[in-house]
């Protein structure tokens, strides 16, 4: 008996005694191979199964091999070939060595395994080789390329063996091609760009060493064209490296690419000070937005890929240093430190110019209230007599007092509804003053007067107001609390959009948010510095505080600056790992910036009638709300489209009636009937026009843009819900600003110089601002392949890019623009509010 069929029985025995279903397997291990009287039987057994296959001769070639030929052999079940080869190992140089392979035989019963023995590392790969895909689809190779993991030695120069292993199960010979070579070129050098090619059956691997005096590096990989699709991975120097496209993503970092990637790499991650540089082509282009090619019936047919080689170029170039990081962080801090500054020195010319004018006053034994002059208003027809003396507005006979078109309101004469400024603030609740019986006549026929003043919706008591303010100064409370930075950087898998990568890889996108946060806290000391004025005022009783101007209420102002300095904790939030789930963290503050700014503006003209606290955050909320389903159900899915769109649309009337009526109507079930006695009155019985016109005009052009947004939502349905959902807040909220403006110069107000200052230099940064925005450097509405395909380097101190100096100047211009919703209207500190005009 030969030599294999010995060792076939043997095997075989230990086989069968250690697979035999006992209930003890000890007893039946004894049993089984102590017995001899089951010895014939299991030798019968024995020669049966091994002749004539495994009993066969079997002939084991071993061979010198040397590097740099190539050898065409052919291996069958009868015969395994083993090539040895050795080379030098120098402690002080890595040398790569490469095995390539290629399957001469077009095709083969079984495929040929080849096992590459080194003295600490085994690598074993089969020939052709079976890549899988998506929906499990198979991709053939019959070319493989491998670089094999470098043991380390501790000697200065020390001569390895290796050896290779071919065998196959196939009875057929199959012809291959086999040649190890070395890889001059594997250890990268700094600073030096080294091209290759690479496959899907073909990584290519390199080693780099951290030199002295560096601690952090940038591995890029560019390539001139997109596709196929590949992936950079830095792993770690162990063995085996996982370098092929179902294992590259197991350890380490890693980014999928087209034409660029890039990841920093520090020396602390790395205890050998070195790592590897491992880049592999996918066998599909689905993970950097390519199509997908084949969509095969049969699950088990295998598909040609095709030509997927790919040419690459690595260079490894140091960091910035920590020299850069400071510069960064100061030249951050100098430029919103520097508004700090300019506001102070503004306040304190403001206050110098206040007491000046204040004196003069005194001086002259007027009363501020006695020199306010009424605006001359260029729409108000008949409000003027012959002589040019103007007429007080609560003069102004209400047009809606005849039968005809009252609307169902009570006849009631403007002198009953005129009560003293004193004695409309006798009540400290309102719910007392609505205890009359005669309150809603009254509160109609105030607010459907044609011409209306602020005096006219400035009626309730000021600790009434405050509760329905948004923010109340002695409600805030700003929490400073040490951040201990962390100077480890964690590696940690996020998200597939984000991919693997560090917490503060991005630290420039994070840290240029910064200024949201100053800006927002140095809005809020203006605002506390303001506030604190007025109050001094009122506690003085001055004429010019209590009567004069538009009323101050601070509460929403707070909100604004709590709001924007939120905006930059999220975008910091955000740019931790930009994707299209938290996105959504970005643009949150955003929509509670925009609908704050419009209550603000709503509340100087209406302060009586402006929205709640709770109505208004529940208004935030639901805006929120929606825009996390539009996140989550809003792609391609037509029925939230439909719903969201109707509701807008509903949305946009329902607010449309309580701003045209100041609130005076009631939805209920005669809404209907109502609507039909005002269409019969007003466009066929006397075919009358809008009572309030301008208030007409702008609530027109608001539809025409709000049905034009859903219109466009509902036929395009596009991916960035939360983009669309904050287009539609700040379309409103830019119409909105717009109508005030012109409205105020119509009613004959000026802007003051510090006003129309904010306002041109806040135009001209928004201009920058959305230039650098709209550079496009990076999406997440695209792969992050597809996205580092518009990356580019950083244009300012070496440290911020492009993105960044959005981030700048979108921060000084939102906070311009709180200083013009602040300021536009001081020109009537001075004027009394019943020549103040309502629009």
């Amino acid at each position: 008996m030969s030599h294999a069929c010995v060792s076939c029985f043997r095997l075989a025995l230990l086989v069968f005694c250690f697979s035999s279903q006992a209930d003890d397997g000890s007893r039946m291990l004894v049993f089984c191979c102590g017995s001899v009287r089951f010895a014939p039987v299991l030798l019968v057994l024995m020669l049966v199964s091994c002749y004539p296959a495994a009993c066969s001769t079997s002939v084991v070639i071993q061979r010198d091999a040397q590097f740099d030929v190539t050898y065409d052999d052919t291996v069958t079940s009868d015969n395994q070939t083993i090539y040895s080869y050795n080379h030098t190992v120098s402690r002080n140089k890595t040398e790569g060595v490469r095995v390539s392979v290629e399957l001469m035989s077009e095709s083969a019963q079984s495929p040929v395994l080849f096992v590459v023995r080194q003295k600490q590392a085994v690598l074993s790969f089969q020939v052709p080789l079976i890549l899988r895909g998506l929906y499990q689809r198979k991709y053939q190779y019959t070319q493989l390329g491998r670089t094999l993991c470098q043991p380390p030695t501790k000697a200065v120069a020390e001569t390895q063996f290796f050896f290779v292993d071919v065998s196959t199960l196939s009875s057929a010979g199959i012809q291959y091609q086999l040649r190890v070579s070395r890889v001059d070129s594997f250890t990268l050098q700094t600073d030096k760009k080294f091209s290759f090619n690479a496959t899907p059956s073909q990584p290519q691997f390199f080693k780099y060493v951290f030199p002295d005096g560096v601690d952090t590096v940038i591995v890029k990989v560019n390539s001139q064209k997109n596709f196929p699709c590949s992936v950079m991975s830095i792993q770690d120097i162990q063995c085996p490296v996982y370098d092929l496209d179902n294992n590259v993503a197991f350890i380490g970092m890693y980014q999928t690419m087209t034409t660029t990637a890039a990841i920093t790499v520090q020396r602390k991650d790395f205890p050998s000070n070195s790592f590897y540089v491992v880049v592999v082509v996918k066998t599909e282009d689905e993970a950097c937005g390519g199509p997908l090619r084949f969509y095969p019936l049969l699950p088990d047919e295998l598909l040609d890929a095709g030509n997927r080689s790919k040419t690459l170029d690595v260079i490894v170039s140091p960091a910035i240093n920590s020299e850069v990081y400071v510069m960064g962080m100061l030249f951050c801090l100098g430029i919103f430190l520097s508004f700090y500054l300019l506001t102070f020195l503004v306040a304190c010319v403001e206050n110098k110019r206040m007491n000046r004018k204040r004196e003069w006053l005194l001086n002259a034994d007027t009363s501020p209230a006695e020199t306010g002059k009424a605006p001359v208003s260029p729409y108000e027809y008949g409000s003027f007599a012959d002589d040019g003396s103007t007429l007080s507005s609560e003069a102004v006979t209400d047009s809606l007092a005849s039968a005809d078109g009252n609307y169902g309101y009570i006849e009631r004469s403007l002198e009953s509804v005129g009560r003293s400024r004193h004695e409309s603030l006798s009540s400290v609740e309102e719910d007392d003053y609505d205890t009359l019986a005669d309150i809603d006549s009254d509160k109609n026929i105030v607010r459907t007067k044609k011409f209306l003043c602020v005096s006219d919706l400035a009626r309730k008591d000021k600790r009434i107001l405050s509760k329905m303010c948004v923010c109340e100064r002695e409600r805030v409370c700003v929490c400073l609390k040490h951040l201990k930075w962390q100077t480890k950087t964690l590696q940690v898998k996020i998200c597939s959009k984000c991919e693997c990568r560090d917490v503060f890889s991005s630290f420039n996108n994070i840290l240029s948010n910064l200024g949201y946060v100053l800006l927002g806290l140095l809005f809020l000391l203006i605002i506390l510095q303001r506030d604190i004025l007025h109050n001094r005022a009122l506690e003085r009783n001055e004429n010019t505080a209590m009567e004069c101007g538009i009323p101050k209420h601070f509460g929403l102002y707070y909100a604004m600056g709590t709001a924007l300095m939120m905006e930059g904790l999220l975008s910091a939030c955000y740019h931790v790992c930009p994707n299209y789930t938290n996105f959504q963290f970005d643009t949150s503050f955003m929509y509670m910036i925009a609908g704050l700014c419009m209550l603000k503006l709503y509340q100087k003209r209406h302060p009586d009638i402006n929205a709640s606290a709770y109505s208004a955050y529940a208004c935030l909320a639901a805006v929120i709300f929606f825009s996390v389903l539009g996140v989550v159900f809003g792609k391609g899915n037509t029925a939230f489209w439909i719903v969201f769109s109707v509701i807008h649309i509903l949305a946009t009337l329902l607010l449309s009636t309580q701003l045209y009526y100041m609130g005076r109507w009631r939805l209920n079930s005669g809404i209907l009937r109502r609507m039909l006695y005002v269409i019969y009155t007003d466009c066929i019985r006397q075919c009358s026009g809008p009572m309030y016109i301008d208030r007409m005009v702008l609530l027109v052009m608001g539809n025409i843009v709000n049905w034009s947004l859903a219109a466009y939502g509902l036929i395009k349905r596009p991916n960035d819900f939360a983009s669309y959902l904050l287009a539609i807040a700040i379309c409103n909220l830019l119409l909105y600003f717009a109508f005030y403006i012109i409205m105020k110069l119509r009613s004959g107000e000026r802007i003051q110089c510090l006003a129309l200052v904010c306002i041109l230099f806040t135009a001209v940064v928004w201009g920058f601002a959305l230039f650098f925005f709209f550079q496009g450097l990076s999406t997440w509405q695209k792969t992050p392949a597809e996205s580092r395909e518009h990356n580019r380097e950083c244009i300012l101190l070496s440290f911020f890019d492009d993105h960044d100096i959005w981030h700048f100047l979108s921060s000084i211009a939102m906070f311009g623009s709180f200083l013009v919703l602040l300021t536009m209207d001081d020109d009537l500190d001075t004027v009394q509010r019943d020549k103040i005009y309502v629009f």
